[in-house]
């Protein structure tokens, strides 16, 4: 149980500088809005190197939007759930039109949240993508796909929490994974916080910088 997201990556910066992430090495650690943000926050102060921001966006279901098939991250990165589209039998004329949708969606908030700064420079140095939890997976996975075009010596996943199992579905996406927690049964990322309340689009500005 952590106390709140600052607290959770603080933890989450000892374990990743006690898995050989020192304070100091270039390092870039890129939040995914809105939770995850504040636990980056956490962890660069631990570990050093640039905050930045990398938005991902749940690709909805038809008829069902609370039903995730998947994620869209920037730049075209996506990730979908290819059993659970054939077995809803999505049509592609509606999956082409969610992403779209929801690259536009990326688009609009990426500038909310980094202003008119690029993208960092992420070649040769260690890239960190950092979430407040890891639920399916989906969204984590868009974020990494995109961070990795991004050409890092690195690519690290870290969360506070995930689901048991977690690790080895997602360890294609990533050169390395840090967990503090992986419970059983999990239920939903908020039951492992005390505070858990809404991040709003000002906080993560504000811990952005912009």
């Amino acid at each position: 149980m952590f106390g709140d997201r600052e607290e959770a990556g603080r933890a989450l910066g000892d374990a990743l500088s006690k898995a050989g992430m020192e304070a100091g090495q270039p390092a870039v650690v890129f939040g995914i809005p809105r939770g995850g943000v504040l636990v980056a926050t956490g962890v660069r102060a631990v570990v050093g190197g640039t905050l930045d921001v990398v938005v991902a966006a749940k690709v909805r279901a038809p008829f069902q939007p609370e039903l995730g098939l998947g994620a869209a991250g920037p730049e075209g990165a996506f990730y979908l759930d290819e059993l659970l589209v054939a077995e809803l039998e999505v049509p592609a004329v509606y999956l082409e039109r969610e992403l779209r949708s929801r690259a536009e969606e990326i688009e609009r908030r990426t500038a909310l949240y980094r202003g008119d700064r690029p993208a960092p420079d992420v070649t040769g140095r260690r890239a960190v993508v950092v979430d407040d939890g890891i639920a399916t997976g989906g969204t984590a996975v868009a974020a990494l796909r995109w961070v990795r075009g991004l050409r890092p010596a690195e690519l690290v996943l870290a969360a506070p929490v995930a689901p048991r199992g977690t690790e080895r579905r997602l360890a294609a996406e990533a050169d390395r994974i840090v967990f503090l927690a992986q419970p059983e049964p999990f239920v939903a990322v908020g039951r492992w916080y005390r505070n858990f309340d809404e991040v709003t689009d000002e906080m993560v500005r504000e811990a952005l910088g912009t």
